[in-house]
């Protein structure tokens, strides 16, 4: 069984893929930051449900995807600009191009359905294998795979990046860490 200590450092850990995950559901650094800090204060107190030998990152993507559920569930009705949605229309647009890929990469990637985003992000993005992110997102891994696909070549579509020069993995991790896309 592992050691109180070893548990806490994979919790560390796994936190900066959890944040690049909590920010591609949310759009939103602060509602992301806000979320991964739910996800692991509920990861250290049910950490008796956790069994060892398991991948703890996928354990705590799981908790992550579902706090982010629950509250999306609960502002189903509320009409406020959690996202900062209306606040992003009136911004000044960055200087560097890098800033320019990065929104034009998180507006893509919010055109995306949900399941497709969330799919390509815990495969391309996170790392995690198809059976992994089935796991996180309680379905198949044929689905997980279909999705990724779906969402590879969609968003090659949006990004104007039909031809064989992008990696759609790259450019998601790109986007998801800031970096700019090549």
């Amino acid at each position: 069984m592992a050691t109180g200590s070893s548990i806490h450092d994979e919790m560390l850990a796994a936190v900066p893929h959890l944040r690049a995950f909590a920010i591609s559901l949310t759009g939103s650094i602060d509602v992301a930051d806000d979320l991964v800090q739910e996800a692991l204060v509920r990861g250290l107190t049910k950490i008796d449900h956790f069994q060892p030998g398991t991948n703890m990152e996928a354990w705590l993507f799981t908790i992550l995807r579902n706090q982010f559920h629950t509250r999306h569930r609960k502002r189903r009705r509320e009409v406020e600009d959690v996202n900062g949605g209306f606040a992003n229309q009136i911004a000044v647009l960055p200087e560097q191009s890098s800033h320019v890929d990065f929104d034009d990469m998180l507006t893509a990637l919010a055109k995306l359905p949900f399941d497709q985003r969330e799919a390509l992000i815990l495969v391309g993005a996170e790392g995690l294998s198809y059976e992994e992110a089935a796991k996180v997102c309680a379905t198949k891994v044929g689905t997980i795979k279909s999705r990724v696909n779906r969402a590879r070549s969609r968003l090659a579509e949006l990004l104007s990046m039909t031809d064989d020069n992008h990696d759609p993995d790259y450019v998601v991790c790109a986007a998801v860490y800031g970096e700019s896309p090549r």
